[in-house]
């Protein structure tokens, strides 16, 4: 019985994976994380929300900024309707489609039928599946909404020509309480200089914050119409409008000739609003605070991506795939790490990169599969021994080179704890991280180890040896957050 009511689902598949945003899912799931993991908010859950909808690269950061702010709410929101634009198609009215579910490579999102039913009777709504078939506007969305809540169910809704009252009649019905959050998915200006982009942004984001549908023109957002019938509901319900963040694909990845505006914005009870514009973002890339910040921002984020790559390792036989372009500024910088293993407090497998060389998101995920898979000195790691085992990401500074005339010299100008250290000498070297000093504290001991580690003995100097001094910072997952 179950097998056949599975043959009798009808579903919506992807459309715009591998355009709008990566089509493998492991890289998908490692790309909505790390755009996530820059958002620090928390606090009582929008009910409802305007997003942008342009490839990830593009607008996903401004689209985090409001999705990281339902993270409290992941078990308590069971609903979505979602709104947006037709591009493909023209419309009358708001369409649903008759489909059972929504697919994006993090799997498939069942319809709300229930709702559907419930909307189906007024007469600017219809149910049609062509407009659906290849829209971007609604399908964005969804990895995001997959990403922070649980369990749910989908009423995506096709928008066309509709007045606000007939927008604003829709939203009223499928209201709900806390259960239900209302997504409206729209991007701002389209394809002006970056200075004229700005200035026509922010006087629309004034508007949504004014909820003054009347200055908000046909060219201010292609979400317009049912950002129309958002602003008629907050204004009977009492709602306030807050912008979280404001910028443009000048901002983020392209060009500043032809832009493309990108507003993110909360709706929330009078009162109960919590930021002004961009407290959700954080943009620039590594700053004056350096590894440690970046690892600030992005630690749980490197971490979940050796993860994925193990897990992908073991189901694949390869590490998993990270599309650096579509990963914030400072992880698809070019970046050196080290991915270690410990079972039991041993060493299970490390395996880095000295020198930055690609992108830094890149270098963990290969590294990582490398750990567990190709250390030399190791069987590869099995699934039974995955729970067990401590994981870590080392970030590591650019490395310098400086002249020490012996071993003498270069034990006094270490600084035990802080120091990584490369030797090098012809075809041959080694390198320990700068946390090998928990284990090593004794200056001669971690010079003697390393040389041995490189191939040397332990008394071996000469005045070829290239020494090369650098600094990391980690983070660490222990035993069973595998």
């Amino acid at each position: 019985m179950a097998a056949a009511e599975a043959l009798m689902t009808t579903v919506r598949p992807a459309a715009v994976a591998d355009a709008f945003y990566p089509g493998d899912a492991s890289a998908l799931e490692v790309t909505v994380r790390a755009l996530l993991g820059r958002v620090d908010a928390r606090g009582p859950a929008p009910k409802a929300l305007i997003a942008p909808h342009a490839g990830y690269v593009y607008s996903g950061p401004v689209a985090a900024s409001v999705y990281g702010r339902l993270r409290d709410a992941h078990a308590t929101i069971r609903r979505v309707v979602l709104l947006g634009p037709s591009h493909q198609v023209a419309l009358r009215g708001l369409v649903a489609p008759s489909v059972d579910a929504f697919e994006t490579p993090l799997g498939r999102i069942e319809i709300d039928t229930k709702a559907r039913a419930r909307i189906a009777g007024l007469a600017q709504v219809s149910i049609d599946d062509a407009p659906h078939a290849g829209e971007h506007s609604l399908e964005v969305q969804l990895p995001f909404l997959q990403e922070v809540l649980d369990d749910f169910v989908l009423l995506p809704l096709s928008v066309g020509r509709a007045t606000a009252d007939e927008v604003a009649e829709v939203i009223e019905a499928l209201w709900g309480g806390d259960e239900t959050l209302i997504v409206i998915s729209s991007d701002l200006s389209h394809y002006h200089d970056y200075d004229t982009a700005c200035r026509m942004d922010a006087a629309t984001s004034s508007a949504i914050e004014r909820l003054c549908i009347q200055d908000i023109g046909r060219e201010a957002a292609c979400g317009r119409v049912p950002i129309y019938g958002m602003l008629t509901i907050a204004q009977r319900r009492g709602l306030s409008a807050k912008t979280i963040d404001l910028r443009n694909s000048g901002d983020t990845a392209g060009s500043r000739n032809r832009v493309v505006g990108y507003g993110a914005y909360v709706f929330a009870p009078l009162g109960q609003e919590k930021s002004a514009v961009g407290e959700g973002s954080q943009s620039g890339a590594n700053g004056a605070d350096g590894i440690d910040g970046l690892l600030a921002r992005y630690g749980d984020v490197l971490l979940d991506l050796a993860k994925l790559s193990l897990e992908h390792g073991l189901r694949e036989g390869r590490a998993v795939l990270v599309a650096a372009a579509e990963m914030p500024a400072e992880l698809a910088a070019e970046g050196a790490s080290f991915v270690t293993l410990e079972g039991a407090g041993d060493l299970r497998g490390c395996i880095g990169s000295a020198q930055a060389w690609r992108a830094l998101a890149t270098d963990v995920a290969e590294n990582a599969y490398r750990a567990g898979f190709e250390d030399p000195r190791f069987a590869p790691v099995t699934r039974d021994e995955m729970a067990g085992l401590d994981l870590s990401v080392s970030v590591l500074s650019p490395p310098a080179r400086f002249s020490v005339d012996s071993e003498a010299e270069l034990i006094a100008t270490l600084t035990p704890g802080v120091d990584g250290l490369i030797l090098r000498e012809g075809e041959q070297s080694g390198l320990f991280l700068p946390q090998v000093w928990e284990k090593l504290p004794a200056p001669v001991d971690f010079i003697h180890r390393l040389k041995l580690k490189a191939g040397f003995a332990p008394d071996h100097w000469s005045e070829a040896m290239e020494v090369w001094r650098f600094t990391s910072a980690s983070v660490q997952r222990p035993a069973g957050g595998l």
